[in-house]
């Protein structure tokens, strides 16, 4: 029996979330918000915390700098019992990354300082621990450029020794869409990409077609859609799964937390519908709170508010 249920190999940094701010903010004067956070942050620690929150057995491997930022950082998993074991901690000369979101009316600006996400490398990889897990999940992989010689052959390895393996790209800063992804669509069994990720990445002007493109390429697509859901494809098989509506405080960490939730769902062997619908319930869930792991700190909320919502069987 494998030691995990998902290893991830990852960037980590804090969020610090601003709220109130104007849309249109003028230089060299001094902005006031009107409430402030600081929340774990990054896609893939986030999608690691929150499967631990959720049961999930999870394996974490990162690299962060010798500062306060990382040691929080780790602390907040270390709670959710993520396994911290080969952690790569730098010099003392190198940061942890951060990211600023400073949000308002609907809207918000996203400002990263990286820190060591660039600089994770295979070299940094135990492929042994990875390997000692029943799925591998890869996120932010633009973040990630220290990786991406050595990506498409460590999946296939992975694949190899009998994981499933799922990818998340997040954003593109340079919008290019380009390698290692093409070389990744084809060793990956789930794609979890957000609608306009989903978009960008195929050249397509349609979610549905979005869907369909990678769906030739991927076992099973997830594409994130907010509000609307989350429409699900494999195949020539497709489906569209509403969200309950909440009231939320903010989004950030949603689609990671869809992830959570879907990959769980996954695990268990559940339908693509019913993953979709985990997916769906953990992203809302996620919204009740600043940031996108301060629902999932409260165990009590778990309980009262998030199991109650996963589907009990497949739909």
């Amino acid at each position: 029996m494998a030691t995990f249920d998902v290893t991830i190999a990852g960037e980590l940094n804090l969020d610090l979330i601003l709220y109130g701010l104007p849309e249109q903010m003028a230089v060299n004067r001094e902005l006031l918000a009107d409430d402030f956070r600081l929340t774990l942050g990054s896609s893939s620690a986030i999608v690691a915390h929150n499967l631990a929150a959720l049961g999930v057995r999870v394996g974490f491997i990162t690299r962060v700098g010798r500062d306060a930022l990382g040691e929080i950082a780790l602390t907040r998993l270390r709670e959710m019992g993520v396994d911290l074991s080969r952690v790569v901690v730098a010099s003392d000369a190198e940061q942890t990354g951060v990211t600023m979101l400073l949000v308002h009316d609907g809207s918000r600006h996203i400002l990263t300082y990286p820190g060591q996400a660039a600089k994770l490398s295979a070299a940094d990889l135990s492929v042994a621990y990875l390997m000692d897990s029943r799925h591998f999940h890869l996120s932010s992989l633009y973040l990630q450029s220290g990786m991406h010689r050595e990506l498409p052959a460590l999946c296939r390895r992975l694949k190899e020794a009998g994981l499933t393996l799922s990818l998340d790209t997040n954003d593109d800063p340079e919008d290019r869409w380009g390698e290692p992804l093409e070389e990744l669509l084809e060793v990956v069994d789930i794609v979890l990409p957000n609608e306009d990720e989903a978009l960008r990445m195929t050249g397509t002007k349609r979610r549905e077609d979005a869907a369909r493109a990678l769906a030739e390429r991927v076992p099973l697509v997830a594409i994130k859609c907010g509000r609307d859901g989350c429409l699900i494809q494999r195949g020539e098989e497709r489906w569209f799964v509403t969200v309950q509506a909440v009231q939320p405080v903010d989004t950030i960490g949603a689609g990671d937390s869809f992830n959570a939730g879907f990959l769980r769902g996954f695990l268990e062997g559940r339908s693509p519908a019913a993953c979709g619908a985990m997916g769906n319930a953990a992203a809302a869930f996620s919204t009740l709170r600043p940031g996108g792991t301060e629902a999932y700190r409260d165990r009590a909320l778990v309980e009262s508010e998030l199991l109650p919502r996963l589907p009990a069987e497949s739909l």
